[in-house]
């Protein structure tokens, strides 16, 4: 195995250019925020609120942004110390064992990989609702198209296109926010309401109408809401002053995040009954941000968050390929995939590496024909489930390098960066993190993706140790 220090020098012998690092803390943080604010925020948010209640709503987002922010730390101290595409792996190599960092690389890579196709087609039935007589499959390679040639143009013009695609989104949400606060003390008319403020839904059903349990059987939901923050480790490879930047990066993204997300929920659940907030429908005319904007009188309401739901799919589509093509280009680095998917081209992008992730996106295709909900659902299951799993891998192998760290005499004023509260942070954000993958297992509709990623977990595991095996005996 090489080490990390290693790495890039690997990379320049072995491909045409290293690769670039092209991005600042701006297209940082909006890659964090273009990862995390998705269709889980437009569509999904009301689903929690309905299982939870929206006092229990505003605790599990609370709860899953300082998960979040506890992981994010850990990763901010890792990323400084070793900048590098693949980083999750890495660190997991180094820190816990080469075969968890060779799976932890391949689960991030099935966690976007996946879902590519499903991005493609969800923003396809999209176009579609405007546009019945033009064919999905003609949507679908035009959206792939577009993500396809940004990612192969530069570091640079990914991170400006993801810039603006992510720009859509956070102004959707703030003027959301502001709006809905707005209508909520009475500056603006509310359809149906008369007297300002309009907080009585917040109780109306009591203050937790389902139980306690709910918070925490939801908690998958709302962590992979956070999800794509992680992105910032992803890119920290391709950063200019990765110990300037990451660190400002996460601070920005997870605070802003957290405002942007308990914002919307106290305005949805301020104005829509609980009951009513969760999804009725199939269509985007379902989303209580399309039910709010339309008592608030904003024309066009649905049209409005049809476009913004195709950006955020599109971003995340983005976001994906850019960060699976890494992880390969990461296996190949290390001699553990043929040394072609490291091949990087004059703007440092890793074109096979991205070829190839994008072919991994055809079976998602497939999903329109076959029964799409339960596609969906565990493709959500899994994307979910590997995403805590490489969270937890972040814990632990900051755990681990501080504890190594200090065992060869260093202090903490020697990091460029490091994440307070030693050991609490680590050993909590594992914790709770552990308890949102077993939470999996209490919901029925996950269990065929739990397993197919526990059965995944076995196969890279096994593949590492047989790969090394033949290896040692040739």
């Amino acid at each position: 195995m090489q080490s990390p220090h290693s790495q890039q020098d690997a990379v320049q012998s072995s491909s045409s250019a290293p690769l670039k690092r092209a991005m600042s803390t701006r297209h940082l943080v909006m890659i964090s925020l273009g990862g995390a604010i998705g269709t889980g925020l437009f569509l999904g948010s009301g689903e929690v609120i309905a299982q939870t209640g929206p006092v229990g709503a505003i605790i599990s987002y609370i709860l899953g942004g300082i998960i979040a922010y506890m992981v994010m730390l850990c990763l901010g101290e890792l990323a400084v110390h070793m900048p590098e595409s693949g980083s999750f792996g890495s660190y997991a190599n180094k820190y816990i064992g080469p075969g968890t960092g060779y799976t932890i690389t391949w689960l991030y890579w099935l966690t976007w990989a996946a879902t590519l196709g499903t991005e493609f087609t969800a923003a396809a039935l999209l176009m579609q609702e405007w546009f019945p007589d033009i064919s999905m499959w003609l949507w679908t390679i035009i959206f792939a198209a577009v993500v396809f040639g940004l990612n192969m143009s530069s570091t640079r013009w990914f991170a400006e296109s993801e810039f603006w695609l992510a720009l859509v989104k956070v102004i959707t949400v703030i003027a959301f926010i502001i709006l809905g606060l707005l209508a909520i003390f009475g500056i603006i008319n509310y359809q149906g309401y008369e007297s300002a403020p309009l907080f009585s839904n917040l109780t109306a059903s009591g203050w937790f109408p389902n139980g306690l349990i709910p918070i925490f059987t939801t908690m998958l939901i709302v962590n992979f809401a956070f999800s794509g923050t992680e992105l910032i480790g992803v890119a920290a490879g391709e950063t200019e002053d990765p110990a300037k930047n990451v660190p400002k990066a996460i601070n920005t993204a997870i605070w802003r995040l957290l405002i942007f997300f308990v914002g919307t929920i106290i305005v949805i659940s301020a104005l829509l009954p609980h009951n009513m907030a969760g999804l009725d429908a199939h269509g985007v005319s379902s989303s209580p941000f399309v039910t709010v904007f339309n008592h608030i009188g904003i024309p066009y309401a649905v049209d409005i968050i049809r476009f913004v739901i195709i950006t955020a799919l599109l971003s995340a589509a983005n976001s994906g390929l850019f960060a699976a093509s890494r992880m390969m280009w990461a296996l190949s680095n290390k001699k553990q995939l043929p040394a072609v998917f490291a091949k990087v081209n004059k703007r440092g992008i890793p074109y096979v590496a991205v070829m190839v992730t994008m072919m991994g996106a055809l079976p998602g295709l497939l999903s329109e024909q076959f029964s799409p909900e339960l596609i969906f659902k565990n493709l959500l299951g899994v994307a979910a489930f590997t995403m805590v799993i490489v969270w937890m891998s972040i814990c632990l192998s900051q755990f681990n390098f501080r504890r190594q760290w200090y065992k060869e005499g260093h202090t903490t004023t020697e990091l460029g960066f490091a994440a307070p509260l030693f050991p609490i942070v680590p050993i909590l954000g594992f914790f709770f993190c552990l308890i949102t993958c077993i939470s999996m297992v209490f919901d029925p509709e996950m269990w065929a993706g739990f397993i197919s990623c526990l059965i995944f977990i076995t196969l890279c595991y096994t593949s590492y140790a047989v790969f090394y095996k033949a290896k040692d005996q040739s």
